[in-house]
């Protein structure tokens, strides 16, 4: 079980390190394909297309598991143990295939982060100078309450002191002294 997991985190980042280096030339994709296409099937130039970049799940899964199935068959000749087994030969196609997946996630993240970089500084700055007006905007309200809650205890308690008797002077209107 530990060597399946170290498998499939090198498997990982195998599949980073694959996506990453098809990103930069895909010279072995374009050589298979002019070796096996005819001269109108085959791609333009201007293609960055390779066995992992820039293509479907079923080719992809189709490309690494021929991949890992050629590196099997060498080992296999290679060394006698019998290192390669089929959980193995699963977590190394299953973790290459999740790590083209991150690596792809994080091209295009970073391609949307330098296109919108300057827009989301401008949307950052725009925030908050908006939040500073909203600040100043409570800040004016708050102090214009204050007053008006000052003014209507100032009121209240001059109500209350015009209105106010003392205990022997309601008393004595009742009748009771």
């Amino acid at each position: 079980m530990t060597l399946e997991l170290i498998v499939f985190i090198a498997s990982i980042l195998f599949g980073i390190l694959l996506y990453w280096r098809e990103s930069q030339g895909n010279g072995a994709y374009r050589f298979f394909n002019k070796l096996l296409n005819s001269k109108e099937l085959q791609m333009k130039p201007t293609d960055k297309k390779g066995f992992v970049y820039q293509q479907s799940l079923l080719f992809r899964i189709v490309f690494i598991t021929f991949l890992f199935l050629i590196g099997i068959v060498i080992t296999r000749f290679l060394v006698p143990i019998g290192l390669a087994t089929i959980s193995l030969f699963s977590s190394m196609i299953i973790g290459t295939l999740i790590g083209t997946y991150v690596a792809n996630v994080v091209f295009k993240s970073s391609e949307v982060i330098d296109e919108k970089s300057e827009s989301i500084e401008d949307a950052f700055q725009e925030t908050i100078e908006k939040g500073k007006d909203f600040i100043e905007d409570l800040k004016d309200k708050g102090e214009k309450s204050f007053d008006e809650v000052e003014n209507k205890v100032d009121e209240v308690k001059k109500d209350l002191k015009k209105e106010t008797k003392s205990a022997r002077e309601r008393l004595k209107d009742k009748g009771l002294m």
